[in-house]
């Protein structure tokens, strides 16, 4: 089997990419482990989608079936941040419009069947890397117990903070340590008058890190945010996690309604900002979370992801077309994404200066993502 690209994870970045590459005429092969489709009560911690996704997925062709689509609106924000008050921030005078809390399994799921319907081929299986000669590029793909090799001309890698194929080839640089510690809360008290109709995102600053709380199609999302080192291990079990929510001022608010004696079992994630640097070389190109990571305080992921996904699938299609300066391109387009992130990203933990002595925030006093940063040392 041979192909002109196999991209390698079908999260917004990879399906977005298989799909530009698709429309360009190329033989491409997507390849995801759940390309069947999202299970039911599938979620994942970052589902919130900016306005400013509108108008790249207007140009993608995928506007009018993601409008249709399950996903609830974000009209916008409440925070308390810098002060124990809330201040609210609206979409309402957006030149896009609202944002988007996703169904984020479906959303993943519809981005694949889009490139699927543009002519690429999905297949459900891990790509892996292997050793080659050189000027051959294998992949294995993986798949219950069984092993296949493709060839191709590119990989894409789109598998998230693994980076399986960039990592091999470049270095990655962590911001800092920070993990979220989330659960979702789905089960209502029996009998409760109201519904959850708040559809702000709720962002709220405490001692040794942040919390946020999210209304979402199966429940509500409820996430706290510190350095891995300074997480209590309580945060691990129901319990724990609902005595420090009781703790906040603000976010606790959010569970009125929900059932406390159904609460599950918090799930920890890596929430660190992330860079590969390079990004991309001969024959391979990283997109989405494979090349940049950021701090969910942005609520930029998912949106960068698409841009990155639809900028690697556009410079591969340009270098099979004999343009190799494409990737001097890519790798402009990403530092002008990751420059922009730094600054922004250093603006906004500024503006909580309560407590300046506690770890967590004099940590962040620093620029972050600086050319000292600490390399990954895992290969």
């Amino acid at each position: 089997m041979s192909y002109e690209a196999v991209v390698a994870g079908g999260g917004p970045a990879g399906a977005v990419a298989a799909l530009v590459l698709a429309r360009a005429g190329r033989r491409v092969l997507l390849v995801d482990k759940g390309a069947d489709g999202p299970a039911p009560t599938a979620f994942r911690v970052g589902e919130t989608l900016l306005p400013a996704a509108a108008p790249l997925l207007h140009d993608l062709g995928l506007w009018a079936e993601f409008a249709a689509g399950p996903h609830l609106r974000c009209v916008g924000t409440y925070a308390s941040w810098g002060s124990e008050r809330l201040h609210g921030r609206s979409h309402l005078h957006d030149p896009h419009g609202h944002g988007w809390h996703l169904d984020r399994a479906r959303f993943d799921a519809f981005l694949r069947g889009a490139a699927e319907a543009a002519g690429a081929e999905l297949r459900r299986a891990e790509a892996v890397p292997c050793a080659a000669p050189a000027g051959r590029r294998t992949v294995l793909l993986r798949s219950g117990g069984r092993l296949d090799e493709v060839r191709c001309d590119w990989v894409v890698d789109a598998t998230g903070r693994r980076a399986v194929f960039g990592r091999r080839r470049g270095r990655r640089r962590k911001q800092d340590r920070l993990v979220a510690v989330h659960a979702l809360f789905a089960r209502r008290v029996p009998g409760h008058p109201a519904e959850d109709a708040e559809l702000r995102t709720l962002v709220e600053a405490v001692p040794g890190g942040w919390w946020y709380t999210a209304r979402v199609p199966a429940g509500r999302l409820v996430a706290h945010l510190t350095d891995v080192d300074l997480a209590d291990s309580a945060l691990r079990n129901p319990q724990g996690f609902l005595d420090a929510l009781a703790t906040t001022r603000h976010i606790r608010t959010r569970l009125d309604g929900y059932d406390p004696a159904h609460a599950p079992t918090p799930r920890w994630t890596a929430a660190h900002g992330l860079r590969l640097h390079p990004a991309a070389g001969p024959g391979w190109i990283a997109a989405g979370d494979a090349a940049l990571a950021f701090d969910p305080l942005s609520s930029q992921g998912i949106l960068t992801a698409l841009h990155t996904g639809a900028h690697a699938g556009r410079t591969v299609d340009r270098c099979l077309s004999g343009h190799p300066s494409a990737l001097t391109d890519h790798a402009r387009f990403l530092d002008g994404i990751a420059h922009a992130y730094e600054r922004h990203h250093t603006e906004a933990y500024a503006q909580e200066p309560r407590w300046r002595s506690d770890p967590f925030w004099a940590r962040r006093r620093p620029p972050s993502l600086t050319p000292t940063a600490r390399p990954d040392p895992r290969p």
